[in-house]
């Protein structure tokens, strides 16, 4: 069994491997993001993202070493850490024994985009993790997010996203930023009871999705800028759907509507 080269959770770099998994600023300046988990790790790599620091332990699966192997072969820097070390800097409660600090990449816009999606004043991790996973399945040309909406990239959204972080553009923009780029579009607002029923409306292609949070739904910036207000008809006596919910009825709406 080999010797773990990491066995202080003071040292330098495990601290900034747990600043990076709490602060939004710092993985902003940084420019990078953490990831934890084989199959998230599969993605990242399959995707072309670079690694900058991993960590992994001595009781790494086979297949976790097989893309361990993929990353240090990019000229990855690998430590390995004892269980104590990778417990400590885990966000998770069941830490597999990878956890890698990726570069943060750009994915770039869509000069034409065709289906767009702006979850607006997003503030619940699983919410917008669980949102990103739908939009890429939805095969959605951009997630723009203005000023509001949780930091995308923190390790709760990047684990519910399910690999949608390394295959969908997501854009942080202000309002005058999205307008812009959603100049031509049709611009929907999701808001309870507000507008046509969904299923009553023509969401063929180009066009915009805003949906709004789960505390004050979408902000008065996204009421300007959308050109039609649409809801889904709730025979229930709730007041509204979960954001992620309400998201998933809609982006598929439109992937229904649009088959060829």
């Amino acid at each position: 069994m080999s010797q773990p080269s990491i066995t202080s959770i003071q040292n330098p770099r495990i601290r900034w491997l747990g600043l990076l998994q709490t602060q939004s600023r710092l993985r902003r300046q940084e420019r990078a993001f953490v990831v934890e988990g084989v199959r998230l790790a599969e993605e990242a790599l399959a995707s072309g993202w670079k690694a900058r620091l991993i960590l992994y332990t001595d009781q790494l699966s086979e297949r976790g070493r097989f893309v361990l192997d993929g990353f240090t072969a990019q000229g990855a820097q690998a430590e390995q850490v004892s269980e104590a070390v990778m417990r400590h800097v885990s966000d998770t409660q069941t830490p597999q024994g990878l956890l890698l600090a990726l570069e943060w990449m750009q994915i770039p816009l869509s000069p034409q985009p065709q289906f767009v999606l702006i979850p607006d004043q997003m503030r619940d991790p699983g919410n917008l993790g669980t949102i990103l996973r739908t939009a890429e399945a939805a095969s959605i040309d951009a997630v723009l997010l203005p000023s509001g909406t949780v930091d995308a990239f923190s390790p709760k959204i990047v684990r519910a996203g399910m690999g949608a972080h390394f295959r969908l553009p997501i854009h942080e923009m202000n309002w005058d930023e999205i307008a812009i780029y959603l100049k031509g579009l049709r611009i929907f607002l999701a808001s309870a009871g507000q507008g046509e029923p969904y299923t009553q409306i023509d969401l063929s292609r180009p066009l915009a999705l805003i949906v709004g949070g789960e505390a004050e739904g979408a902000s008065a910036e996204a009421a300007r800028l959308a050109t039609a207000a649409i809801h889904i008809p709730m025979p229930g006596k709730s007041e509204s759907l979960n954001a992620a919910v309400a998201a998933g009825i809609l982006l598929f709406e439109v992937v229904r509507q649009n088959k060829v």
